[in-house]
């Protein structure tokens, strides 16, 4: 049975959401509709999977019944929003989210037709968000508020409206990361492709993680995607045990004359004991709450002082992202630096260097190095 949902959530404008990451104070307004758009492409890329229909247990909705949430969640921000610009502090009209689920049977609906009508609806509430950018601060302060006495400024009902659709993509996790691995397969020869070039920064770490591993040193290589930094690796004197959690990739370097296995570093055996980890953009569609499993995993196969290389994206929160040479959607965890030092320390590494850069795209990553605590 599903149990109502009866929280008030106003304090995720506060407060970072420990669940999905999601920080309403590092969110630039300008980019709201943005950011709606890229949630239900997500969903989009979610709901073509085969087990979108299904609950996962008796009390959880499916992805198909949260894309439905979804799609009037942005119905009924748009909606409020266009109270808050017309009327001087209206009151919402009360809106029982549970009720409707049953009541318009979101369990029966169809995928192929939810998906659309999520797009078409977040375009809506986008376009209308997209409007405000330029605006002065005196409209983006115009206030309503809801029937139980929450108050709300078209600042704030952005950020509040933002956080629902994208805490939602967290509930479905584990399908996010499916469509994401799917996503890869289908475009795995691009990304080899445009991934090929080993950039100068990057011939850096390389560089100091062969010293530190040293000579003939047997590296486990999370994500070998195109095979480009584990062809660098041997060309250093390491050994690499190439893998990836896609089989798209895996097919490629096996065809390649390369030794691969498909391995999902958060269930498979790992083997080792593994004098270093390379794992450099290849956890970033690890969930949230998986990662310091993962890490410890790695952990547990490295022997003591064995090297660990890992990079990640900085920023907050969890969201979906088309871009490069990947045409479906992907699904992201971002990082600071604060929380992987502390993921990192619970896991068993001890971090030694962190290097903050910039994509071509502009996007801040985190590269950090660290190494195995001894058991004593």
């Amino acid at each position: 049975m599903i149990e109502p949902d009866v929280k008030d959530w106003t304090w995720v404008l506060h407060e970072p959401c420990p669940d999905c990451g999601y920080d309403a104070a590092a969110v630039d307004r300008r980019r709201i509709g943005e950011l709606l758009r890229a949630d239900a492409l997500g969903w989009t890329a979610v709901l073509a999977l085969p087990r979108a229909t299904r609950r996962p247990d008796d009390s959880t909705w499916s992805a198909l019944e949260y894309a439905c949430h979804v799609r009037d969640v942005h119905r009924t921000m748009a909606g409020r929003l266009a109270l808050l610009l017309a009327e001087d502090d209206p009151t919402f009209a009360d809106w029982d989210q549970d009720a409707t689920a049953v009541e318009e049977g979101y369990d029966r609906q169809d995928p192929a037709v939810v998906g659309p009508e999520v797009l078409e609806a977040a375009e809506a509430a986008g376009s209308a968000y997209d409007a405000l950018r330029d605006a002065d601060e005196s409209t983006w302060s115009r206030r309503g508020r809801r029937s139980n006495g929450s108050v709300f400024t078209v600042d704030t009902l952005a950020r509040y409206h933002l956080h629902d659709v994208v805490h939602h993509a967290h509930d479905v996790r584990r399908l996010a990361v499916e469509a994401t691995r799917s996503a890869y397969d289908a475009d795995a020869g691009a990304y080899a492709e445009v991934t090929a070039r080993v950039l100068e920064e990057h011939a850096v770490e390389l560089d100091s993680f062969a010293a530190r591993v040293g000579a003939r040193g047997a590296v486990l290589e999370i994500g070998s995607g195109g095979g480009r930094d584990a062809r660098a690796l041997e060309a250093r004197g390491l050994r690499v045990r190439r893998t990836d959690v896609s089989p798209g990739f895996v097919e490629r370097l096996v065809e390649q004359g390369h030794d691969a296995v498909v391995l999902d570093p958060l269930t498979d055996d790992l083997g080792g004991p593994w004098d270093g980890v390379w794992a450099q953009a290849s956890l970033l569609h690890v969930a949230r709450d998986d990662l310091p499993l993962v890490l410890g995993r790695l952990a547990g196969a490295t022997r003591p002082g064995g090297e660990l290389l890992l990079g990640l994206k900085e920023g907050h929160g969890e969201r979906w992202s088309v871009h490069g040479r990947v045409r479906a959607p992907r699904w992201f965890t971002f990082w600071t630096e604060e929380q992987l030092r502390a993921v990192l320390d619970g896991a068993g590494w001890d971090v030694s260097a962190v290097r903050r850069s910039e994509g071509s795209d502009g996007q801040p990553w985190l590269t950090i190095r660290a190494s195995r605590r001894g058991d004593g």
